[in-house]
């Protein structure tokens, strides 16, 4: 359940909630230009509201081409795919409801095709869904989808939380020590609450921006919406 690998060379990044929406991550990825040494963290909900999940999971793929490593966590939107699809995950029945229609959409599935949907979806894909981490922990940043719950230690954190939970997490300190990275509950802008939390889900598929961090240098990059311009600027991230 937790990634515990630590790499300390490169630059360290993370992207935040894209919800089927390739065009802008494709716009960040370009401009970021990962490279060997370089670490890119995904902290889920790749998929769903948005025009092409497929698209989206393709570029997701491509990030180690170059000699980066991808570190890909699940969101709740992959579990309830995955349940969904008949593989391990939770509240399949809720998939459909929550964006699940534009993501079969985008692999050719119609509704007439549903019992038949995990067959007309790549095995690759299937299998990236299918190995997406819960969690990712390089000090001092512990990166999930959607937070912990404030009063456990790290070693109590149940797959439940760290995959919906909301305002427990985002009102309270947490116990930790780490800054947790997490997507999940759009926001205007970037949360900043050091040293106990960092959100970066900026409500792209709802007209927002995509936001990725970059930790080394604190930059701070954003593409709104129907843009393929990147904007950076600096971030404070001293704990």
């Amino acid at each position: 359940m937790l990634n515990r690998k630590q790499k300390l060379d490169g630059r360290l990044f993370a992207i935040g909630d894209i919800h089927g929406c390739p065009d802008e991550l494709d716009a960040i990825l370009k401009t970021i230009a990962p490279r060997a040494g370089d670490t890119v963290v995904f902290v889920g909900d790749y998929i769903d509201r948005g025009p092409s999940a497929r698209d989206v999971i393709e570029l997701a793929m491509r990030v180690g081409q170059d000699g980066a490593e991808g570190v890909f966590l699940k969101g709740n939107h992959e579990d309830m795919m995955l349940s969904f699809l008949g593989m391990p995950g939770h509240y399949g029945e809720s998939f459909l409801f929550n964006g699940g229609i534009a993501t079969l959409e985008s692999y050719g599935v119609r509704e007439s095709d549903l019992a038949e949907a995990v067959h007309r979806i790549p095995d690759t894909h299937l299998e990236f869904y299918s190995h997406l981490a819960v969690s990712y922990l390089r000090p001092p940043y512990l990166f999930v989808h959607a937070g912990i719950m404030p009063a456990r230690q790290l070693e109590e954190q149940q797959t439940e939380d760290m995959l919906w939970i909301r305002q427990d997490f985002i009102f309270n300190p947490h116990r930790i020590d780490a800054t947790v990275v997490f997507g999940h509950t759009p926001m205007r802008g970037v949360m900043i609450d050091l040293p106990y939390k960092l959100g970066i889900d900026t409500g792209l598929v709802y007209g927002g921006q995509l936001t990725c961090v970059e930790f080394h240098e604190g930059v701070l990059y954003q593409v709104s919406r129907g843009s393929k311009h990147v904007k950076s600027r600096s971030i404070p991230l001293t704990r």
